[in-house]
């Protein structure tokens, strides 16, 4: 398996970005593209689905960041989903889990859009 793979899908206008393997300083571009795609096709709502994420260094929250101004003033937002316990340990550790919404599951971070999906 590669370091890293994304597969994505939409949900009545909101990207799912399912990254399965390890962001990190050699995948991190990979990731970062992955996201800006999905804001150049104007979907300004990302859920990053973090079941198969088994690692994310600091570059891949960094792309997080980078990118979270151009959503929110846009009207979207980056959320979290199905994070394993020691990737939501390096978000909480990093205040992510305070600056984001986070969910158990896709299904939950999706119906917590009330109506906007």
């Amino acid at each position: 398996m590669a370091d890293l793979t994304i597969q994505v899908h939409e949900v009545n206008g909101v990207a799912v970005l399912r990254p399965e393997g390890f962001i990190n300083a050699h995948t991190v571009r990979q990731f970062e593209g992955a996201m800006e795609a999905q804001i150049h096709a104007g979907r300004f709502t990302l859920l990053l689905d973090c079941r198969l994420l088994n690692y994310i260094s600091s570059a891949g929250l960094g792309a997080i960041m980078g990118l979270i101004e151009t959503v929110r003033e846009n009207g979207g937002d980056i959320m979290l989903c199905s994070l394993q316990k020691n990737v939501r340990e390096i978000f909480d550790t990093l205040g992510f889990t305070e600056l984001y919404r986070v969910f158990p599951t896709e299904e939950e971070a999706l119906r917590s859009l009330n109506g906007t999906i």
